[in-house]
Order: structure tokens, then C-alpha cells, then sequence
């Protein structure tokens, strides 16, 4: 669903990452940030900062959270996807200016080897843990209110993560 130019403003600026590996896997990370015994999985985003093209962004929040910028772009989502923060979070995120955020995705294919991979490399890290899950079991690890997003995702670059038979 696209937002509105009126509500443009109440949704800032970001990027998210599908990021795959060989086996078509997409690469979650645990934030740091939720109290003791819950836990949020979720891909790679971030921000857009000012100047910032969207892709730029992607790349940059790649190794600032993934801490390797071994992938390549595969493509990008066709518009802006966005999500609301529930009521009692939104004031806390981002001084309480916006209600969500709207961003672009872009779908990568993870080009080293796991050991590349430290999010704990960022000056910020903002996961502990990380994984490669399945794209069916992506959905189940999300926090409830991004779960519509992803799931669009998901839908946008099932091409890139579904096995096909190929027959050279």
C-alpha cells in the first residue's frame, strides 16, 4: 500500500536488506536492544541519511550491521513499503517524531564466506546473534508489527529465493 504524499512525513526515510547465501537462506540478527528473555529477530535496515541515495544507504547499513559489504545488489523493490509502530513504542523511537518508518528493499546475494560476517564490527552493533533462516520461517521471528511488511517482501523477491530447476 503507498502512502499518501500528506503522510510522507510521518514515516522516515530507510532502507532494509534481504540478504541470501548459496543456499538461499536470508540472514536475520537478533537485536541487542529488547529486554531479558524477549528476543526480535530481524534483516538488516536502517536510515537513510541526508545526501543519501537509497542504495547507498543499503550498502552502508550492510556493513554497519552485517559488518561485511561482500554481497551484490540483485534488485530492489518496486515502490516504498512502510509499517506503524504500536502506540506504546512510538513515542520512545526517533524523539517520537515519526509513527514508522517507509522503506526501500533490496534483495543481495551474500558473496563471502560466513566468517566475514561480525555484526558486532559496528561502532553501534545492534545485534548479538545471528542466523540464516529459511524464507517460510522468516515471518514467525518478527516482531507483530512488521510481519505485513516482510511478508511483502517476501512476496516482491520470491524470484531470488526460490529453487528452480535448471536445465542447461
Amino acid at each position: 500500500m503507498t502512502l499518501p504524499d500528506s503522510e510522507l512525513a510521518f514515516y522516515r526515510p530507510a532502507v532494509g536488506i534481504v540478504l541470501l547465501n548459496r543456499e538461499r537462506k536470508i540472514f536475520v540478527g537478533r537485536r541487542i536492544d529488547m529486554p531479558a528473555g524477549m528476543a526480535a529477530w530481524q534483516m538488516p535496515q536502517g536510515g537513510i541519511d541526508p545526501g543519501e541515495t537509497p542504495r547507498e544507504a543499503a550498502l552502508r547499513e550492510l556493513t554497519e550491521e552485517v559488518g561485511t559489504g561482500k554481497a551484490e545488489i540483485l534488485g530492489e523493490t518496486r515502490g516504498w513499503l512502510h509499517y506503524d509502530l504500536p502506540a506504546g513504542i512510538a513515542g520512545d523511537m526517533w524523539g517520537g517524531r515519526y509513527r514508522g518508518q517507509r522503506q526501500k528493499w533490496f534483495a543481495m546475494r551474500f558473496t563471502g564466506e560466513d566468517a566475514d560476517i561480525d555484526p558486532a564490527a559496528g561502532e553501534h552493533p545492534e545485534f548479538d546473534a545471528w542466523e540464516w533462516v529459511a524464507p517460510d520461517r522468516l515471518p514467525e521471528l518478527i516482531v507483530p508489527f512488521k510481519r505485513q511488511l516482510y511478508r511483502g517482501v517476501l512476496a516482491e523477491f520470491r524470484e531470488h529465493f526460490e529453487r528452480r530447476d535448471r536445465r542447461d
